[in-house]
């Protein structure tokens, strides 16, 4: 059981961590895209970054079912098993590739979290600037855009324009 256990959480540890680098690669690759102002670009990378996520799901189920089996090797629930724990179930030379695995995971994981972070700020003053652009257009009397205080002017051919600067709903 050792040795099995030992070979899953070591496949276990490395199949996130090049998860995680595949994931910080897009989610830094985006952040350029948001600073070339490149809608498709950016848009290509929230594809990508949600089929990473789709993979990661069945990573954590991965991670679930390998908690179980060492929770009842340990004789807990699967809750309460913990890194510290799992290494007592494998030799010595195991345990320590598995904190220097788990190490580099959560490093890679807080530097994914600090980049998602930037991006989203990027992301929300560009969306800033549309809307004051937008402002800016609504002075102007082209048809669908309401003059401060004034009334939304119907778009020609008698219906309302819908105008839609960045749509990020995926």
């Amino acid at each position: 059981m050792t040795s099995v256990l030992e070979a899953e959480l070591l496949v276990h540890l490395d199949a996130q961590i090049t998860s995680a680098r595949r994931l910080l690669g897009l989610v830094l690759d985006q952040g350029k895209a948001i600073r070339q102002r490149d809608v498709d670009a950016v848009l290509a990378r929230l594809t990508d970054v949600q089929t990473e996520m789709g993979r990661r799901g069945a990573l954590e189920q991965d991670r679930a079912a390998l908690l179980q089996r060492a929770g009842a090797a340990l004789g807990v629930p699967a809750a309460q098993v913990t890194l510290e724990r799992l290494c007592s179930l494998v030799t010595p030379e195991a345990a320590a590739s598995a904190r220097e695995r788990s190490a580099e995971l959560r490093g890679l994981l807080a530097e994914i979290a600090r980049e998602h972070g930037i991006n989203r700020a990027l992301m929300r003053q560009e969306l800033a600037f549309l809307a004051h652009l937008t402002r800016l257009v609504g002075q102007d009397t082209e048809p669908g855009y309401a003059r401060p205080g004034g009334t939304a002017q119907p778009a020609a051919g008698g219906g309302w324009a819908k105008f839609r600067a960045l749509d990020l709903q995926a």
